[in-house]
């Protein structure tokens, strides 16, 4: 593969990893507030989106620091968005 279609890959790799990781945190936001015992909906959510995530980081990097970067760009930008989506509802 190329370099710039790797790069690609683990923008796209890490966008992908910023949804499941931040649409996971809402999910489980609205869904620990209703539930009998929210402590462990937000542990045992944030060690599966964090070992999901972590995971995803090493696959998309395949031993390169460029794909590792290239990765958390993507991530980060989904965060953003997730960022705004949020603040929209809020209004």
């Amino acid at each position: 593969m190329s370099d710039a279609a790797g790069l690609l890959v683990a923008f796209l790799g890490g966008l992908a990893l910023g949804v499941f990781f931040f649409g996971g945190l809402k999910w489980t936001v609205y869904r620990g507030m209703q539930g009998a015992k929210p402590g462990l909906w937000f542990l045992g959510s944030f060690l599966v989106r964090v070992v999901v995530t972590v995971g995803g980081f090493y696959l998309a990097a395949n031993g390169d620091w460029k794909r590792a970067l290239a990765c958390a760009f993507g991530f980060t930008a989904m965060r953003m968005v997730f960022i705004r989506h949020v603040l929209k509802e809020e209004r």
